[in-house]
């Protein structure tokens, strides 16, 4: 294999030596690029910035003897760079992601996964997005979701959809709907839950969150969607505020705390509900409408993860 350029430095022609016949593309690029992530060498296959004698090629294409790959410039991070998110949690966020254009990521992201590094984490969702997207160099959160809360999740590409959908989210544009497995027989008339909530910090610096008279205003409306007896019920919860933990909080109020929830929620009911698998907070962001600035709307609704379906499955069988 010869090459008339430093890796990475500018645009690679390659010629293909003869004991590399028949190898495929993409692991000839792996290997010809070492350091550079598997995530990045399929992305400019799959946009077509790699070609083989002038052409586009598939992924699968076998290479023959003689063969002359172009590739393209290739960004490797800067030394004073954060460290490289982990390949596997890399390709599970790009899998994650329901929604892309020019200027909007939409991820129904895991449980589990924080939005930004800090906290003791190097990293969250954002900065393993600017690493899988190292083009777009305006990513920002649109909101935020809680690490253990799982969902729609929106990233803005560019300055001027941050700005739209900040607006939106202040006006009564944004519609976001939650599901919750909570404890108890939730009554169908028990439509909101109208509670100022004021934030505080434990000695332990953990931020906890409580009603309180001289809290922030907070509203979020409820509606059931299925029992599971007197046990448990699944609502949908419709935050119309946007306060720090929320849902989680007004549910507590409510007497009828979310199942996995360590910091609000029933230890007696978690355990139980861990018992059937459900080893997660369950709260799923699971519907999201908005206003695009084109005066269009984007609808959008990401399903639960197989922990969840499972857990509610062997509790709907449940005697």
């Amino acid at each position: 294999m010869t090459t008339n350029t430093p890796p990475t430095s500018g645009v690679q022609l390659i010629e293909v030596a003869p004991e590399l016949a028949g190898q495929r593309i993409d692991n000839f690029l792996i290997t010809a690029l070492k350091g550079v992530p598997k995530t990045l060498v399929y992305r400019i296959l799959r946009k077509g910035e790699v070609r083989v004698n002038k052409g586009r090629i598939k992924p699968e294409y076998k290479l023959q003897a003689g063969d002359i790959v172009r590739v393209p410039p290739v960004r490797l991070p800067e030394r004073d760079e954060p460290a490289p998110v982990a390949q596997g949690l890399l390709q599970r966020l790009e899998a994650a992601i329901v929604y892309e254009d020019k200027a909007l990521i939409v991820m129904n992201k895991p449980a589990g996964i924080a939005v930004h590094g800090g906290s003791g984490l190097s990293f969250g969702v954002i900065e393993a997005l600017r690493q899988l997207r190292p083009d777009a160099k305006e990513l920002e959160l649109v909101h935020r979701l809680d690490r253990d809360t799982s969902g729609l999740l929106m990233i803005a590409k560019k300055r001027s959809m941050l700005r739209h959908l900040h607006a939106a989210l202040r006006g009564d544009g944004v519609d976001k709907r939650y599901m919750a497995l909570v404890r108890g027989h939730w009554p169908t008339s028990k439509k909101q839950v109208n509670a100022p909530l004021q934030k505080s910090n434990l000695r332990s610096g953990e931020r906890m969150v409580e009603v309180n008279d001289e809290g922030k205003e907070a509203l979020t409306m409820f509606r059931v969607l299925r029992r599971f007896g007197e046990y448990a019920t699944m609502v949908e919860a419709r935050p119309i505020t946007g306060r720090t933990h929320q849902i989680r909080v007004h549910t507590l109020h409510a007497g009828h705390m979310i199942a996995g929830d360590s910091k609000y929620g029933d230890e007696d009911f978690t355990r139980e509900i861990r018992d059937l698998g459900g080893k997660r907070l369950f709260l799923h962001a699971y519907q999201l409408t908005v206003p695009l600035p084109d005066g269009g709307e984007l609808k959008l609704e990401a399903p639960v993860d197989d922990m969840w379906a499972g857990t509610i499955k062997r509790l709907a069988t449940e005697p």
